[in-house]
Formats: structure tokens, sequence, C-alpha cells
């Protein structure tokens, strides 16, 4: 995973530094891009959970998603995307059994570079950032008294297409990958007698299709 998140970095930061060099003379594109879509958060989960062993589940969330992007010319921008979901939590195949760990919700703000590949209608595009994940409003459910999830760091790469319908308006379909962790601590005394720690890979995939405009 450490290699991961250097290659990341390092291709994150290329993107940013390739698309400040570029000339800003020619201001003829549209410098702000609005996109909403629907997306479909699909986790790809695998965890380590110290004591009672087994493995998390995640349940796939379909939540509304808004971006903003910044052109710095016609091929290079940064993209800021903005959503929240909720997702239902179990820890499954432990010595306890499948333990119901109620719920929590994500809000992963994603900072990614972008490169467009521009000369038609169809701009397919490729990109790679960074997110900050929170977790709030944390349901612990009926076995755990108390579950804390810590703030993450993560990578994300992405790709995607915008099919232009006229010199504003255009449809998205856009696909993210994005690399998070977290550590998880379980209060379960009063069911379990015991205290829980778990490292938490979510890596969730992250499908949408939506509409945008640029101004």
């Amino acid at each position: 995973m450490r290699k991961i998140e250097i290659f990341m970095m390092v291709v994150f930061f290329g993107i940013i530094h390739s698309a400040l060099a570029q000339d800003p003379s020619d201001d003829t594109f549209g410098k702000w891009q609005f996109r909403l879509r629907g997306i479909v958060v699909a986790p790809d989960e695998s965890a380590d959970i110290e004591t009672i062993g087994g493995d998390a589940s995640i349940a796939t969330a379909v939540v509304p998603e808004l971006d903003i992007s910044y052109f710095f010319d016609e091929n290079w921008s940064l993209e800021l995307i903005l959503a929240t979901a909720r997702h239902d939590v179990e820890a499954v195949g432990t010595t306890a059994g499948d333990l119901d760990l109620g719920r929590v919700w994500l809000l992963p703000p994603t900072l990614t570079g972008q490169y467009h590949f521009t000369g038609g209608n169809f701009v397919p595009y490729v990109g790679a950032g960074i997110n900050l994940t929170f977790f709030y409003g944390v349901d612990e459910g009926p076995v755990a008294d108390d579950v804390q999830y810590d703030t993450s760091l993560g990578f994300a790469l992405q790709g995607g297409l915008d099919y232009m319908l006229n010199d504003k308006w255009f449809l998205n379909i856009d696909i993210k990958r994005l690399f998070l962790s977290t550590d998880v601590t379980v209060d379960a005394t009063s069911a379990l007698n015991a205290t829980v720690d778990a490292d938490v890979d979510i890596n969730p995939w992250i499908i949408g299709f939506g509409v945008g405009i640029k101004l």
C-alpha cells in the first residue's frame, strides 16, 4: 500500500505542475464547469480485526454528487468532488459470529488533477488526486457500545467521458477508485466484554452518470 500511495502522490503533483505550467493567455474556453451526478459507491472492503478475527462488510450506497472544475486551458483542470454517503457496516466471520455494527456516514471531499482529450463532441479525460475522508453520524447498532472511525487521507484515480450537447451543456459518465483506509475502534464491552481494534480498507469504486454545464 505504501508504494501505491507514493506513486499516486507523484502522479497527482505531476499533473498539478503540468497544469500550472500551461499558458493562461487563451481564455476562449469556459474556465468553470459544474456537474451533478447520481453515483453508486461500491466498497471493495477488507479488514484486519484484532482479537476476534473475521472481515468487514460495507454496503453499497447510491447518492447524489456535485463537482466543480476549474480549467487552466482546454486540456488541464482541477476538479473538487463533493458527496456524502451512508453505509451499513458488519464484521463477518468473527469468532463471535457476524456482528451488526450499525451505520456510518462518509464525507470524502476529493481533489483531482485532470487531462481532457479535446477534439469533438466526445471528450474523455483521466485524473488522479487526493481525498480526505471524514466519518460522522455513527449509529453503533445492537452489539457495540461505541464505534470510532479515524479521519483518513487517501488517493484517487479517475476516468470519464463528457458528451457535449452544445457549447454549454453536456452529459457525463465517470468512474473513480479511492484508495481509502481507516482505523476503527469498537467498544463492545456490554456484548463481548472486549474492545476491538481493526484496520479497515474501504477502497470504493464510485460510478456516476450526470449532466454538466460550462461557464
